[in-house]
């Protein structure tokens, strides 16, 4: 790849990180999340029409839970893909999975992000992937509650479909034991939703600030996989 220059600073030495079953998995997952957010709190809160609205209305509901349905299917199989990714795909592919905490280097980059995100460093280190704060905010909130989702989300779907059904036998038959009730796992699934969302209002910022602030590509690397450096210092 050839050098370009963005915004009037040259970019040099792009490097390619993300492969493109983690860009699907990444665009993927997102458009899943908005639908099973916006389609989750409808069903929690339903809209007028759908109790008082004329026939051909009535099933509004039952097309939101399909549409609920169909994307925790989507958000599911994504996290199953992307776990194998991590194990076959490169070196980026694996840094939310397993923060390099071992390493003092790590840790340092990790103070000097922070410091940089509360305006008390000048810039930032350039990172070839996610830097230390990105990889444990992605494995903290954003897998971990992604998992916690699928897990209630699926006990809760498999009370619908019967004791038979493999969801009621892999999630339903222990989740809302362990919870105490069924209540119990709407609560807590709707709250973590909102801990997901959270972290996805936040990633944008931080998305959309070191595109701008910082000495590398951000969004672009997401939709080509290069990230070009905006100058040749280290």
């Amino acid at each position: 790849m050839s050098s370009l220059v963005e915004n009037g600073e040259r970019v040099t030495a792009p490097i390619y990180v993300y492969e493109l079953p983690v860009r699907l998995w990444h665009w993927t997952v997102a458009l899943a999340i908005a639908v099973l957010a916006l389609s989750g709190w409808l069903i929690g809160n339903p809209p007028w029409a759908a109790i008082f609205g004329q026939p051909y209305d009535l099933h509004l509901m039952d097309d939101l839970r399909l549409a609920h349905y169909i994307a925790g299917y989507v958000l599911l199989v994504g996290l199953v893909g992307r776990a194998y990714w991590a194990l076959v795909g490169n070196r980026y592919a694996r840094a939310i999975f397993v923060p390099r905490v071992w390493s003092l280097r790590w840790w340092r980059a990790l103070r000097k992000t922070i410091r940089w995100y509360l305006l008390m460093e000048r810039e930032t280190d350039k990172e070839v992937g996610h830097n230390p704060l990105a990889q444990v905010a992605m494995l903290v909130v954003f897998l971990f509650g992604s998992v916690f989702e699928v897990i209630t989300g699926f006990a809760l779907y498999g009370e619908g479909a019967g004791l038979h059904s493999w969801a009621s036998r892999a999630f339903t038959s222990w989740v809302i034991p362990l919870f105490g009730s069924s209540q119990t796992v709407h609560t807590w699934h709707h709250l973590v939703m909102w801990y997901v969302l959270i972290f996805v209002i936040v990633h944008l910022y931080m998305v959309i600030r070191e595109d701008i602030m910082s000495r590398q590509t951000m969004i672009s690397t997401m939709v080509d996989g290069w990230r070009y450096f905006k100058d040749g210092r280290p």
